[in-house]
């Protein structure tokens, strides 16, 4: 993806501080104090321009949402939809995502939502791949026990690597949908990507993926 430079971005980011979060590193354990509630967190890594957190945060009052995006120009999007829907249970960080155990404390995220990641087709960049056990890890170290991954692509490549992954990492797989717009799934909200992919007849494959590190309760 070829990103369009936005001189005018850090200054964007800077005067809506309300979305934007600075110095993340220093609420590490406090984001419940940055929302003022108690609510889950579920964090979304490579947020993009932002649709989908902007509509879960509409759908899930109950809810709080960070959005990971390391591109400022990219970031913005995401911003100005939290600026136009005036979101209080909506931020963005704009951090490369391998420094998340910096930002989050063990246990104090609920969920991360992983969409539409760059699937990095060449082996010798499977390190780089957001499914990839190092980030298994860094994701299990901020997450509460047996907390959950939600994955959507559109590539499916990565979709059976990462099922592939999920399994050698000891994850639990549910619902795994081959192709998501024709399942019966309800309360799917869309990504930017996600909508131009599907008006062009391509499939959107979807897991849910559970730690094992907490027995489970049914």
């Amino acid at each position: 993806m070829r990103l369009r430079h936005k001189p005018w971005a850090g200054d964007f980011i800077a005067e809506h501080s309300e979305y934007a979060i600075s110095n993340p590193e220093q609420y590490r354990g406090k984001w419940h104090e940055v929302f003022g509630n108690d609510n889950p967190i579920h964090i979304e890594v490579g947020t993009g321009k932002g649709q989908f957190l902007a509509g879960m945060s509409q759908q899930n009052s109950d809810i709080n949402y960070i959005g990971i995006e390391l591109f400022d120009s990219v970031i913005v999007a995401a911003i100005q939809k939290a600026v136009d829907l005036q979101s209080s249970n909506l931020k963005f960080l704009n951090v490369n995502a391998k420094d998340l155990a910096e930002y989050f404390a063990p246990g104090e995220i609920d969920r991360v939502y992983l969409n539409f990641s760059d699937p990095w087709p060449k082996s010798r960049h499977a390190k780089r791949r957001l499914t990839y056990k190092s980030f298994l890890a860094l994701y299990e170290e901020i997450l509460v026990k047996g907390g959950e991954i939600h994955f959507k692509t559109d590539n499916q490549g990565l979709f059976e690597y990462s099922l592939i992954s999920f399994s050698e990492y000891g994850l639990q797989l549910k619902f795994v949908s081959l192709d998501l717009h024709n399942s019966e799934y309800e309360g799917n909200v869309m990504t930017e990507y996600e909508e131009k992919f599907s008006e062009k007849g391509q499939r959107i494959y979807r897991v849910e993926a559970r730690y094992m590190n907490e027995a489970i309760q049914n």
